[in-house]
């Protein structure tokens, strides 16, 4: 600072005093958020979260963190036209574990390959109840999200073979818990428990028959 002229000086100061006010405000912002409810957040709670979420959002997920306890794998089969006019079922495929597959030894996985499947199924889910039933008004989007997801893994594939079309698709999760440590006395089934979805007719517009 000695070494500045005295109008960088003036400068110098100006910006360290505005770094150390934020950095002030900022630590008493974030002590009134994890505070017990008082007095000041009672008044002004809506602009202590208007700072804090969500780059700064204060959870013990670090210290105590949730881990899956189950394992879910999306799979689906199709029914197909094949180029000579007959019709067949396929086999169910694991999309997960091809997922899995192109993750393992992937020192830098795609986003795509991480979370596309699994951010459609969770979306699927929370739009609809343990019936199917549409309890969102964007349930009808999430079974169109996770059709075109899966049918197009279909067709990258070549489910339908050459020449041929899918019609129909439909869905199932495969869920298996996670096997418990050998120090913990209570075991868990590894029987998987499976929900299987209605079929969909897969429209013209995505690939589907004409």
């Amino acid at each position: 600072m000695a070494a500045l002229s005295p109008r960088y000086q003036i400068a110098a100061a100006l910006a360290l005093a505005v770094v150390a006010v934020t950095v002030c405000a900022h630590l008493g912002m974030v002590f009134l958020h994890v505070a017990p409810s008082n007095t000041v957040t009672k008044a002004h709670g809506d602009a202590i979260d208007d700072w804090i979420y969500p780059e700064f959002e204060q959870n013990w997920k670090l210290f105590a963190p949730n881990p899956l306890q189950q394992n879910i794998a999306v799979q689906v089969r199709a029914d197909v036209r094949t180029a000579d006019g007959s019709s067949r079922t396929t086999g169910w495929y694991d999309l997960s574990a091809q997922d899995g597959r192109a993750i393992d030894g992937n020192l830098v996985p795609s986003h795509t390959q991480q979370n596309e499947l699994r951010r459609a199924w969770d979306f699927y889910l929370g739009s609809h109840d343990a019936d199917d039933r549409a309890v969102g008004s964007r349930s009808a989007l999430s079974e169109e999200y996770l059709r075109r997801i899966v049918v197009g893994r279909l067709e990258r594939g070549g489910a339908a073979g050459e020449g041929g079309l899918i019609e129909r698709v439909q869905v199932r999760s495969r869920t298996t818990n996670v096997p418990a440590p050998p120090w913990v006395s209570d075991q868990v089934t590894s029987r998987p428990v499976y929900r299987v979805l209605p079929w969909w007719s897969v429209p013209a517009a995505e690939g589907g028959a004409r």
